[in-house]
């Protein structure tokens, strides 16, 4: 079954403000959510428990059907599936305590509605996981094209890796990288390294028989022009170099510190080497930011598609979605359901392997 991500109904779904009002309201109605079970739970509600369970159900129910669509979309999110299932269990079990308490009838009556509520936004989700196969530690929608050969891939396509961040997230994918385009023709990769900051390094890391890992590609929905390649290789460079110099002026600093301090030159050594400062943006990776000189994998994509205007959805918008970036990283997998971007299929697979045997005919 095909894969497509859903395009914005109005073009005010793009927008930063309507990425920080939702995800605020989506966050001030799970702590009210939260702090109505606190309250439920500790017996300091002033309503009899049936009441409790019924309201506490419902709005879990109202708030979990608003974000099912979305929610299904990004399965592959491990967050949107907790978001799925939490709700769903949390919510029948109140429903069922309210059933078999001694409650009014319509106590009862609703009781029942929310369950069979409940039992259809499961019957949902696991319906909607059929879509969907694993592929290293998480699912990808199931039409996907798995690690795609360099003759696939095209200049402004983002890559996007598993590896040992993805594995401890459960997530199929865990790192991004960004297909561009040397002057002379040659097609490279761009991204962010713990140990190393951002870099622009040959495709063949990736693409080539030494790389043991899997990827999945992303091609941009509106292809760039020979002079927009050309202009995203020269902004990626520009970036190197700036996150070079913000780490040499960082390291200086690092440098200075560790001179004053009363300890063995060894020591200092050691130091040294243990916080030097590569150009990660470690910040960025918990928080969710995308600074103006360091990055993260995914941030400095993210910086380099917008400075492009690729109309990408809006990220790192925080907690209460006010800027504030408060736990709210920024997860690769979540570019699957990005609008600006078109996932690899296996349709793709099959139509350049037409065309490859098509041309071998002709020659």
């Amino acid at each position: 079954m095909a894969f497509h991500p859903s395009s914005s109904s109005i073009k005010l779904q793009t927008s930063p403000a309507y990425y920080a009002f939702t995800k605020a309201a989506n966050t001030i109605g799970y702590f009210s959510l939260v702090y109505l079970t606190w309250r439920f739970l500790t017996g300091h509600l002033d309503w009899q428990l049936a009441n409790s369970c019924v309201v506490i159900s419902a709005a879990w129910l109202i708030l979990t059907r608003i974000k099912a669509d979305h929610l299904l979309q990004t399965y592959f999110d491990i967050l949107s599936r907790i978001e799925m299932q939490l709700p769903v269990v949390a919510g029948f079990g109140l429903s069922a305590v309210a059933l078999f308490s001694r409650a009014h009838p319509f106590d009862r009556d609703a009781a029942i509605a929310e369950i069979f509520g409940w039992i259809y936004i499961y019957y949902v989700y696991r319906r909607n996981k059929h879509k969907f196969k694993k592929q290293g530690f998480g699912p990808v929608p199931l039409n996907t094209w798995v690690s795609p050969p360099a003759s696939a891939l095209e200049a402004g396509d983002l890559i996007l890796t598993s590896g040992n961040i993805a594995k401890q997230l459960h997530e199929s994918v865990g790192h991004a990288e960004m297909v561009l385009q040397m002057p002379d023709g040659e097609k490279v990769l761009f991204s962010s390294y713990m140990d190393r900051g951002t870099r622009i390094h040959p495709l063949e890391d990736m693409t080539g028989p030494a790389y043991k890992g899997h990827y999945v590609a992303l091609s941009l929905k509106k292809p760039w022009s020979e002079e927009q390649k050309a202009e995203a290789t020269r902004i990626a460079q520009s970036m190197v170099e700036t996150n070079r110099a913000w780490a040499d002026k960082e390291n200086i600093k690092l440098d200075r510190v560790i001179a004053i301090l009363p300890l063995p030159v060894a020591v200092k050594q050691k130091l040294k080497e243990v916080f030097k400062v590569t150009g990660y943006d470690w910040f960025g990776t918990f928080m969710g930011r995308v600074a103006k000189d360091r990055w993260t994998c995914i941030g400095a994509c993210i910086e380099l598609d917008r400075r492009m205007g690729v109309p990408l959805n809006y990220y790192g918008t925080g907690l209460l979605g006010f800027g504030t970036t408060f736990f709210d990283p920024i997860l690769p997998v979540r570019f699957l359901s990005d609008p600006a971007l078109v996932l690899i299929t296996k349709s793709d697979q099959s139509q350049q392997s037409q065309q490859t045997e098509a041309s071998k005919s002709r020659d």
